[in-house]
C-alpha cells in the first residue's frame, strides 16, 4: 500500500464545515524506517499524537455531513501544527523524552520532511477549504492530564482563539452552560500560534474557525470519541448561527 501523509474522511461532502485533525496519527513513515527510535510507550503519549482526537473528528464530521482532514504522521516526524520557522517544528526533546531519530535531522532533513509531509497536507487542507467561500474550520486536539513534573489540568475542554473569536465565544458560552464540564479559554494553551494551521488556513482567510482541546482521558475509547463528537456537532451549529454570517 502507497503512504499518503494525510488522510480525507467524507471527501464529497459540501457542507461548510471543515473539520481538521494536525496530530491524528503517531505513524512514522516508511522512508523514516517505521520509528523513531522511541520506545512503543512513548510513542503511545501525547508527545507522539494527540490520543482520541481523530476518533472525535471523524465522529463529529459524520454528525455534521461534513468532510475531515486528518495528519498520517506523528507529530516528532515534523509539526503541521507549526510555522515552517518554528524552532519547536522538528523536536528533539518532548515532556522528559529524547526523540533518538531526531537528534541528528540538521537542515536538509527538515526540508525533506516538509516536502514529503507537511507541506501536502497543508496543500490538501487548503484545497479543501478553498470549495466554498463560506468554510469554517474547527481543528480538534486533546491534551494529557499532567505533563511531567506539572500541576494537574482541571480542565476538560479547552478552546482556543486568536484575536477572531466569532466562533469561540458562543461555543463557550453554550459549553460552560454543560453542567459537568470545567471550560478553559485558551487552555491549557493560549491561542494560536504565527504560522500554525489555523493561522494559515482561516485567519488569513478571514474564515470562521475554532480549535478545540479535549483531555484524552475522557476520549480513550471509540464509544466517548463518538460521544464527544455528537455532543460538540450541535453546539458548533449553534454557535455558528449566533455568528449572523
Amino acid at each position: 500500500m502507497t503512504y499518503v501523509p494525510y488522510l480525507v474522511h467524507g471527501e464529497n461532502r459540501s457542507s461548510r464545515w471543515l473539520i481538521t485533525c494536525d496530530h491524528a496519527r503517531n505513524t512514522v513513515p516508511p522512508d523514516l524506517g517505521g520509528t523513531l527510535g522511541l520506545p512503543d510507550a512513548d510513542m503511545a503519549r501525547h508527545i507522539a499524537f494527540d490520543p482520541g482526537a481523530a476518533g472525535v473528528v471523524t465522529a463529529l464530521a459524520d454528525a455534521l455531513d461534513a468532510p475531515a482532514i486528518l495528519t498520517n504522521f506523528s507529530r516528532l516526524v515534523i509539526d503541521p501544527n507549526r510555522g515552517e520557522d518554528d524552532p519547536t517544528l522538528l523536536m528533539r526533546l518532548y515532556d522528559g523524552s529524547v526523540i533518538p531519530g531526531n537528534r541528528t535531522a540538521g537542515a536538509a532533513e527538515k526540508e525533506r520532511r516538509l516536502q514529503a509531509y507537511y507541506r501536502p497536507y497543508h496543500d490538501a487542507l487548503a484545497a479543501l477549504a478553498a470549495r466554498r467561500d463560506d468554510t469554517v474550520i474547527v481543528s480538534v486536539h486533546s491534551f494529557t492530564r499532567q505533563l511531567r513534573s506539572r500541576p494537574s489540568r482541571p480542565w476538560h475542554i479547552g478552546i482556543l482563539h486568536g484575536y477572531d473569536r466569532r466562533l469561540s465565544d458562543p461555543l463557550i458560552t453554550l459549553l460552560e452552560a454543560e453542567p459537568d464540564l470545567v471550560v478553559g479559554r485558551n487552555q491549557p494553551y493560549p491561542g494560536h500560534l504565527p504560522g500554525d494551521a489555523i493561522d494559515r488556513h482561516a485567519l488569513h482567510r478571514g474564515r470562521h474557525n475554532t480549535l478545540i482541546e479535549l483531555r484524552n482521558d475522557l476520549i480513550d475509547t471509540e464509544a466517548t470519541q463518538v460521544a464527544w463528537g455528537r455532543r460538540l456537532a450541535p453546539m458548533l451549529t449553534a454557535a455558528l448561527a449566533k455568528t449572523q454570517d
